[in-house]
């Protein structure tokens, strides 16, 4: 017997021997944000509705009902409520088994004639995890738990974004729109006026069918508006789940304001991403679910002990079931030692290692899209002020070059290059003040989101 015991001690000391090792990543966290100059470091945040900041009741009525009604959210919800069961059933599988059988037959021969037999029998039945198999895999249902949560966060934040995203599209396409007619009023009142001048030998033809050309090319840029505006109506009624149709907060007054962007989003540290955005921390729950996976996987390579009972009463009638002494039992243990896993560790090993290096990349994506979408605020909120400048310049060369045409001191080429230019520069300017805010949306979404703890 004793040296039955040492030689299944040196057998688990070579196959613990045999384990390969997990390494955890290696992350290179950097202490600040390299173009964070211009924006606070502190962690103090707006919590989770984000898209607050915006001061837009409009944007807080379409989120809101995106959040409530997306068909994406419900199933990613549907997957954490699966995740949440899993556990239960993965607890059970590790307890005693309970189970109550219930038999009668009957045999002919013409030796005995009839024999008939009946039992009722509960049976128990247990495998004992004496090499951690249990707390592995309840480790690794845990952990998949956490992991479909975050992810269910990285949903409602990337829904989020895509509606806000899609909103301030919709308020550049409308803003184009009212630029576009009000151009082409504007051109049809100096069309009419030049058609008069023409009338009394004060302009020439030429002139005139400029200024029709002008009015020409306006009509044509109004479709191409519309058609931005509807589509984008309709990407925005599929991402709340809406048919197509009117859009929930309509008629609020909404535009696109020039004059004002957010207040400065504290960007914190870098450090402190990793524990907030909803992509890194699923990525480090799938990792310690592979490592927990793993421990199962080097647990099955040790011997498995499974415990069996079986009692009951047994009869040959169905009356002698209730007789005197119908009681019969039976118990067994037995203990497996597997010799083959198929490459069992060595697959969950490599899909460890797998999940490690998805970890790194997330968090090595995380920090240069932080840092992409701080650039991107700082060179287009310059780029904006320029273009603002621009338009005031743009529009006071055309006043000017209108009243010299009119007083005959200047050609209305003139004129319509300043008319040209000055439409331009406004939808130039519009492009940019849209393209500004989702700077902010992109910022707020490399964030994490909301960022209060």
């Amino acid at each position: 017997m004793k040296r039955l015991l040492l030689t299944t001690a040196a057998v688990l000391a070579v196959l613990s021997s045999c384990s390969p090792r997990l390494y955890p990543p290696e992350v290179e966290t950097p202490g600040r944000y390299l173009h964070a100059a211009g924006f606070p470091q502190d962690s103090a945040g707006l919590g989770e509705r984000w898209w607050e900041l915006f001061g837009d009741r409009t944007l807080d009525t379409l989120v809101g009902y995106a959040l409530a009604n997306s068909p994406d959210l419900a199933a990613a919800a549907a997957r954490v409520e699966q995740a949440q069961a899993r556990l239960g059933v993965v607890r059970a599988q590790y307890l005693p088994q309970v189970g109550l059988g219930i038999d009668a037959s009957g045999d002919h021969t013409s030796r005995t004639g009839i024999v008939q037999s009946y039992a009722v029998e509960p049976t128990l039945s247990w495998e004992v995890s004496l090499f951690g198999a249990l707390r592995h895999t309840k480790q690794a249902a845990r952990a998949g738990i956490a992991s479909v949560q975050w992810s269910l966060r990285g949903v409602r934040l990337a829904l989020a974004a895509q509606v806000a995203t899609g909103y301030f599209t919709l308020l550049e396409a409308e803003c184009n729109l009212s630029i576009a007619r009000e151009t082409l009023r504007l051109r049809r009142e100096q069309a009419a006026l030049i058609d008069s001048m023409f009338r009394y030998g004060m302009s020439d033809g030429v002139a005139l069918e400029q200024a029709r050309s002008l009015v020409h090319t306006a009509e044509a840029d109004l479709p191409q508006y519309l058609r931005a505006v509807e589509q984008t109506r309709l990407t925005l009624a599929a991402l709340l789940g809406n048919p197509p149709g009117v859009l929930p907060g309509e008629g609020d007054g909404r535009m696109l304001r020039i004059d004002r962007y957010p207040e400065e989003i504290p960007v914190g540290l870098p450090s402190e991403l990793l524990e907030r955005r909803p992509d890194i921390m699923e990525a480090r729950f799938t990792l310690r679910q592979a490592a927990a996976q793993a421990g199962v996987a080097r647990a099955a390579r040790f011997p498995s002990i499974s415990l069996t009972a079986r009692g009951g009463v047994a009869s040959a009638s169905i009356s002698g079931l209730t007789g005197a002494d119908p009681w019969a039992w039976s118990a067994a243990g037995s203990l497996v030692e597997p010799l083959f896993a198929f490459g069992k560790l060595r697959r969950a090993v490599a899909e460890y290692d797998e999940a490690a290096r998805n970890y790194e990349q997330t968090v090595y994506t995380a920090f240069s899209e932080v840092e992409k979408a701080l650039v991107a605020i700082e060179t287009c909120r310059e780029e904006s002020l320029r273009c603002r400048e621009l338009v005031a310049a743009n529009g006071r060369i055309a006043v000017m070059a209108r009243a010299l045409y009119r007083s005959g001191l200047s050609d209305y080429l003139d004129v319509i290059d300043a008319e040209r230019n000055l439409y331009q520069s406004q939808t130039q300017l519009v492009g940019l003040v849209s393209q500004q805010y989702i700077n902010y949306v992109v910022l707020c979404k490399a964030l994490g989101g909301g960022w209060e703890r």
